[in-house]
């Protein structure tokens, strides 16, 4: 079930708001869990008995732990839970992989020796990283084992971050999950969030995905260098406004319920080099891979050699982390290459030049990245590079995707939207509003202030509804991650 589709926003979600509230807080983790289990069922089936076995594995081996039979239970959690994740994510990739080579370099390989695809379970990434972080902040003395399934199995299931997150830890809502508070005000605030998400995922996201796969579904000679550039910061675009409208909407459904889940995104267009674009994007993420795996395997106190090994291995994972093939193993090594440079030096003279030089440098690299991570196969990602360049085959006269083809009114209003909202000027113009309410002594000006405000959401909600009945475009993109 999508946050963005009908059933979630006029049945699922209104359903179980009431249910929620008429309900007494002792059954509150209960029917959390159970609503999770059928958001979950309604789309995956089956599948959602992955999620339950994930979820006994590491509460059980938190218990272990927990008992003093720490070895054994650490690895059930890593043995468990990642021969989860490879077979569901991995296994095709490695076979296909395996025989590709045997074929490449002459090896015997029978036409029986096949394996059936299998089906992805949503989410399992980020489930599987939930239960892990949990296990080894009880091995190493961070938090203490939870000694009911049930709360254990809200925490993993609760269906605002299931699916794709924001990955979140245990040990940061532990406490919400034994008590936790409730208002008007921190609903109205995580309904607020939902709507601006909803918004960036409906009437920004969608609209450059539309562009974004028209022309990397294309023949090549179909199109241009221009266009290629159009298509590319499309889908940087998109994919910004996709995930973190997700990661919106996931934090404000938390806050309808009374979790806080912590930001995922903090404007990563606007940073000023690799090292800084990943504190910015997917922190999440990138906070999991630092905590759980680059520190663990020295970090920086263990020589520049070292570090630099460590970094290379934490962005292979997390190129692997987002999917089982060589294109996204190129992206991770892509901007892992980045951090190594950096940390030799180029940070430095980045620190100390001219801010839009630095963001240009940024935005370029990154740019670049997408192409990989966008691209079905290396071959395609390769030549997509090349028409950025200019260097493709020679085109015909006439070509099907010329610039004009995409860039109407609509698309040009959603490009400078998409733009100036990448950047902090609405959180800017929230300050303001509230600094401008804050000045006003008398309370009319204040009920003014809010009910245009409020009207704006309520005008932004009705827009991303009319948007959603007349376009048939809606997948999250890290739904397959």
């Amino acid at each position: 079930m999508l946050f963005s589709s009908a059933i979630f926003l006029f049945l699922f979600l209104p359903a179980f708001l009431i249910v929620y509230y008429l309900l007494p807080k002792r059954w509150h983790n209960a029917f959390l869990f159970g609503a999770s289990l059928v958001f979950y069922a309604k789309g995956e089936g089956i599948v959602v008995l992955v999620l339950l076995l994930s979820a006994l594995i590491n509460y059980v081996a938190g218990q272990l732990i927990e008992q003093g039979r720490r070895k054994a239970g650490l690895w059930l959690s890593l043995v468990g839970s990642l021969s989860l994740l490879f077979y569901y994510k991995y296994a095709n990739f490695l076979f296909d992989s395996v025989r590709g080579f045997a074929e490449a370099f002459m090896f015997p390989v029978s036409s029986d020796f096949t394996l059936a695809q299998i089906a992805l379970p949503i989410g399992i990434s980020f489930y599987t990283f939930q239960g892990i972080s949990y296990t080894l902040d009880i091995y190493w003395g961070r938090i203490r084992a939870n000694k009911s399934f049930l709360d254990y199995g809200t925490y993993v299931a609760m269906f605002p971050h299931q699916i794709a997150g924001p990955i979140v830890r245990y040990a940061d809502i532990a406490p919400e999950l034994t008590e936790r508070t409730t208002t008007l005000e921190k609903f109205g605030i995580g309904a607020e969030r939902f709507v601006i998400g909803l918004a960036k995922k409906v009437l920004i996201a969608n609209t450059f995905a539309n562009i974004a796969d028209t022309i990397f579904n294309a023949n090549a000679n179909s199109y241009g260098t221009a266009t290629a550039w159009i298509g590319i910061i499309a889908y940087s675009l998109q994919i910004y406004f996709d995930f973190s409208g997700y990661s919106d909407m996931a934090i404000g459904l938390g806050k309808m319920v009374g979790f806080d889940f912590k930001e995922n995104f903090n404007y990563p267009y606007i940073a000023k080099s690799i090292q800084d674009f990943w504190r910015r994007w997917h922190i999440s993420l990138s906070s999991w891979f630092r905590d759980y795996v680059y520190i663990p395997l020295g970090g920086n106190r263990v020589g520049n050699v070292r570090t630099y090994v460590n970094l290379l291995i934490v962005f292979l994972v997390t190129g692997l982390w987002h999917g089982a093939s060589w294109n996204f193993i190129i992206w991770g090594l892509y901007h892992g290459a980045f951090l190594l440079i950096e940390r030799a030096g180029l940070g430095k003279w980045l620190a100390k030049v001219w801010a839009p030089i630095a963001h240009l440098y940024t935005l370029l690299a990154v740019l670049i990245g997408w192409v990989f991570f966008r691209a079905l196969t290396l071959t395609e990602a390769i030549d997509f590079l090349k028409k950025m360049v200019g260097a493709g085959p020679e085109l015909p006269d006439t070509l099907a995707y010329p610039p004009a083809f995409f860039l109407n009114a609509e698309v040009l209003v959603t490009f400078i939207i998409g733009i100036i909202f990448a950047t902090p000027v609405y959180h800017k113009f929230q300050q303001n509003w509230f600094r401008l309410q804050t000045r006003s002594l008398r309370p009319t000006p204040h009920y003014l202030f809010d009910s245009v405000y409020v009207l704006g959401l309520v005008c932004l909600f009705v827009m991303s509804v009319m948007y959603l009945a007349a376009d048939t475009y809606n997948p999250f993109i890290y739904f397959r991650f």
